[in-house]
């Protein structure tokens, strides 16, 4: 009878790969080799430190331990390349080896982000290695200019670091290198990736061998469901329920599974995953035509063609724009490389080739991004790999009427830092970029495009403005994924350190850090006429309700709005352009769930169910009683106000706590015992004895305790139970501080304490009442017993306002905060203890950290890449592009590309209308008189009927109303 779980298996996927690399690139400089000893760095794997990685250990689940024990060899340190070790820095790899034999030139910094002026004639592993070693100190960065020889690859798989796992990365490696090394890493068990971007394309291959296993690789938890019914039959059937927010089990034919707290049939449980086969439509998907979609198991990936058929190397990549025998030799080259029956999309090759020399900061964002969060799937075990192969391209930027009429010499190089983007767009394009205005955050998005921004020149113009506002300081958490803030940058304001940063990057961006938030306490600040003058907002909010606000500011000015946001590998970008897109959907607000009462009280079932009573126990023990103590010593006739019964249960609460004020922290400790033992002995004695195991349910012959009623079993304190005594020291540390006594973190201490309280037997109550309503049940109301309480607590409180150790305010009342450790050390260990009473799984404690607090998983690489769509969206808001299918909403797991929606259009009095449309009229005549309701509606009936005037969501007029009630509103008015 106790509800069983039925999960599905987080089981082990094979990877099969026998294919090697094939691409164009250009060849690697040559400079002068450094020793080989150079490769090793002094510094051991750090472990993954919860404050610092929290949000990543989300999304990479618990192979993300696997990330400090790593090693990571990356070569070329152009855009790419820095993209990937960056990311790969920030995300907590033990040891990142840089190669590169080249020298840092000018060229490089219009996608270089750690580069320096000072950097400049200077190895770029050097010089990139500096600035990566600052970012993170956990990470041994080391650099290496010399050959990547086989000796060297070699002394990389065996330096003194013990890695878990080896990965290479090549970017900006020629072919015939490529080959070489993915021969060898093949054979030698290391994971190997090629990433690479020209122009407006990129590509990235996988080769992770012949025995990777993928451990994990679905996004988030396994499914789960409660089993209700097992057949006796072969194959048995069983019947199952969704879990809590879930209307039905979503399993799919084919996944597997695994049982635990089955009863009758115990042979099930914690055996090897078996597959099941859903029988019938799915209870929680009516109507479909198949099995709701599940977290599915991996797949065997095999090489889309063998290694015999490789191509052979290109000879070089055409100049920008290069002239038309050029691009046709290109394509020609490209029919000779064709494998496969079919027609070659001649227009995509000849646009690669005209842009193919080109540097783009965001194309690099995109595939340096994807290739870091490869090499994270290489380590970790967690997600499938790529199917080896991926393709990217934003060549519709081609086809912008601006771009369309550049000729060579408007992309001839200039001798500047933006040479690789003139390169594409033109140098006219260039200084268009450097006159725009823009509005962006500081967040971990705004950091990626604050990064992009600099590299492209944006707002480095004279007449170039780029507002940073962002209200929050730099946390401890950040710093794994925002890249331009440091250690030693927490608790500043974030957009003052990521201005400077922007600075340090490209000194001609002209940025303004500002720490207001936009919104309507602000309007002073960033009103209409701030939003007008604006080029575009670049946003990545949030909350809901901040991105509604700045989607109407924007709509009502007219600005052009990039939005962006991440949850853990997933990403999307939407573009809203006046007069072209629809206004971006309203985004469905997350479902706030709530359990019944009866449910968290008495019959939970998920671990859910108990981390929400955890969060209740903390709120009723540490916060609300402090905040009724000194409410009443200040005034004790706020009582008066509540109703009687209320007023009854909050001035018991105040006289019981009054009562256990503790001396010492040892009263504390007692105080921790003597609760623990009400909750997790004498509370599940009483509801047993209410409700024995045999009892029976108002249905005649339906066991009481059934599939979605566990039956509980009490527990036995034990001062040496782990659980048991971190229950205590958290609980006994908060109830110290909110009544201002010194805490104690000696367990030893603690567990002495604990070995000399005695615990009365209880015995538990008749006629005991359980209100099993899902409604709130109401405390009779007493007028002798408040009369009674509140005399009684008078005079305590004279007492206490004479006492000399009285402190005002008495208490302290403790709010929750999911970053602080005590609090999550109280809320886990009273949900798992909850948990053990009831059967039910326990949790982790970064488990009930992220469920109690309510935290969005977030990583970097899927940052980055969403920071890149985004630019390469602003390219064709700068270009003016009125072209809407050159416009692209993304959404990925890195992956799709989806296309931008038109906006819908109205039509009314013989003329179409879109959201984007507006009247305007001066409101304030020449001679200073304001214009009244009425002359609105005089002005506005030439040609138009009004019905409804309205602002905001008070109706001005309303021509519905009939004559005798507006004649008497205009005469109210």
């Amino acid at each position: 009878r106790t509800p069983s779980r039925l999960r599905h298996s987080q089981s082990s996927s094979s990877w099969h790969s026998a294919a090697r690399t094939s691409c164009a690139a250009h060849s690697a400089a040559s400079s002068r080799p450094s020793a080989p000893s150079a490769l090793h760095g002094a510094c051991q794997p750090a472990d993954m430190a919860e404050g610092l990685y929290s949000r990543q250990l989300y999304v990479l689940g618990a192979g993300a331990r696997r990330v400090s024990g790593a090693a990571v060899l990356v070569s070329g340190l152009r855009g790419t390349g820095a993209q990937v070790a960056t990311a790969l820095v920030l995300a907590g790899t033990g040891r990142v080896v840089l190669h590169d034999r080249g020298e840092a030139s000018v060229a490089d910094r219009a996608q270089q982000f750690l580069l320096r002026e000072s950097d400049i004639g200077q190895n770029r592993a050097e010089a990139s290695r500096r600035a990566l070693a600052e970012l993170n100190p956990r990470v041994a960065v080391v650099a290496y200019t010399g050959e990547l020889s086989e000796a060297f690859l070699t002394s990389f798989q065996q330096s003194p670091f013990t890695a878990q796992a080896h990965v290479v990365v090549l970017t900006e490696s020629p072919l015939e290198e490529q080959i070489r090394i993915g021969n060898f890493c093949h054979a030698q068990g290391i994971y190997f990736i090629v990433a690479d971007a020209k122009g407006l394309a990129g590509q990235l291959f996988c080769d992770f061998g012949e025995h990777f296993i993928v451990n994990d690789p679905a996004e988030g938890e396994p499914v789960c469901a409660a089993v209700k019914h097992i057949s006796k039959g072969n194959p048995g059937i069983v019947t199952c329920v969704g879990m809590e927010g879930s209307r039905g089990h979503l399993f799919s034919d084919g996944d597997l599974v695994t049982f635990s707290g089955v009863e009758g049939m115990t042979e099930l449980n914690d055996q090897e995953p078996v597959p099941v086969r859903v029988m019938g439509e799915p209870p929680g998907n009516p109507g479909a035509g198949s099995p709701a979609p599940a977290k599915g198991t991996g797949e065997s990936l095999s090489c889309p063609f063998p290694p015999s058929q490789l191509p052979p190397p290109c000879p070089g990549l055409p100049s920008p724009l290069c002239p038309q025998a050029d691009a046709e030799r290109v394509l020609e080259l490209a029919w000779s490389l064709a494998m496969q029956p079919g027609a070659l999309d001649e227009d995509v090759v000849r646009a690669f080739a005209s842009v193919s020399a080109g540097d783009l900061c965001p194309v690099a964002a995109v595939v340096g991004a994807v290739a870091a969060q490869e090499a994270l799937k290489a380590i970790t075990g967690k997600f499938l790999p790529l199917d080896q192969w991926l393709y990217f391209d934003a060549l519709e930027c081609l086809t912008v009427e601006g771009v369309t009429q550049l000729t060579e010499e408007d992309c001839v190089p200039r001798g500047s830092r933006y040479d690789g983007q003139i390169a594409v767009f033109g140098a006219a394009f260039q200084e268009l970029l450097g006159r725009q205005k823009y509005l962006v955050g500081a967040g971990a998005i705004g950091c990626e495009l604050l990064k992009n921004f600099a590299m492209m020149g944006l707002a480095a113009g004279p007449e170039g403005d780029l507002t940073v506002t962002d209200m929050d300081t730099v946390a401890l958490s950040n710093l794994h994924r925002q890249l331009l803030y440091r250690s030693a940058d927490i608790a500043k304001p974030k957009s003052v350190v990521a201005a400077a940063a922007v600075r340090r990057m490209n000194p001609d961006v002209r940025v303004t850090a500002r720490q207001d938030q936009v919104g309507p306490a602000t309007e002073m600040l960033y009103g209409d006429d701030f939003f007008r003058h604006l080029d575009g907002v670049a946003s990545a909010l949030d909350t809901l309700e901040a991105r509604a606000y700045l989607e109407s500011c924007c709509s009502r000015s007219l600005t052009p709005l990039l939005d962006a946001g991440t949850e853990g590998p997933r990403g999307n970008v939407l573009a809203m352009v006046p007069h072209l897109t629809k206004l971006l959907a309203p985004a469905a607000a997350p479902e706030d769930v709530t359990f019944p009462l009866c449910t968290l009280r008495y019959f939970p079932h998920t671990i859910q169910h108990t981390l929400q009573w955890a969060r209740d126990e903390f709120e009723g023990l540490f916060q609300l009683p402090a905040e009724h103590v000194n409410r009443f010593m200040v005034d004790p006739a706020f009582p008066e106000q509540l109703p009687t019964g209320k007023a009854v249960e909050v001035l018991e609460q105040v006289r019981r706590i009054l009562q256990e004020r503790p001396r010492d922290w040892q009263d504390c400790v007692r105080w921790a015992c003597r609760h623990w033992q009400s909750c997790y002995h004498d509370a599940i004695i009483q509801l047993l004895h209410t409700f024995p195991p045999e009892h029976v349910s108002t249905v005649p012959g339906v066991p009481f305790w059934t599939w979605d009623k566990t039956c509980p079993h009490p527990l036995v304190f034990d001062p040496d139970n782990d659980t048991h005594l971190e229950y205590i020291m958290a609980a006994a540390h908060l109830f110290a501080q909110s009544h201002k006594i010194p805490p104690c973190s000696d367990r030893a201490s603690v567990q002495t304490v604990l070995r000399t309280v005695v615990l009365p037997p209880f015995v538990p109550q008749e006629g005991f009442q359980m209100h099993l309503a899902e409604e709130q049940e109401e405390v009779p109301a007493d007028g002798e017993r408040l009369e009674e309480l509140t005399r009684d607590l008078e005079q305590q409180r004279q007492e206490l306002i004479r006492g000399e150790e009285a402190q005002v305010p008495l208490m302290e009342p403790i709010h929750f905060e999911k970053d602080n450790d005590i609090h999550i050390d109280f809320i886990t260990a009273a949900s798992n203890l909850r948990a053990e009473s009831y059967s039910i799984p326990a949790a982790s404690r970064l488990m009930s950290k992220r469920i109690t607090g309510r935290i969005v998983p977030a990583i970097i690489t899927t940052t980055a890449a969403v920071a890149g769509l985004a630019c390469l969206e602003l390219y064709k808001l700068v270009w003016g592009c009125r072209d809407l299918s050159c416009y692209r909403n993304s959404n990925f797991s890195l992956s799709d590309l989806l296309a931008a929606t038109l906006h819908s259009h109205l039509q009314y009095c013989g003329r179409e209308w879109s959201c984007w449309d507006r009247l305007e009229m001066r409101a304030v005549s020449a001679d200073g008189e304001e214009m009244t309701v009425q002359n609105i509606l005089d002005w506005m009936t030439h040609g138009l009927t009004v019905t409804v005037l309205l602002h905001g969501f008070t109706v001005l007029y309303d021509s519905g109303e009939n004559e005798g009630i507006r004649a008497l509103m205009r005469k109210q008015r």
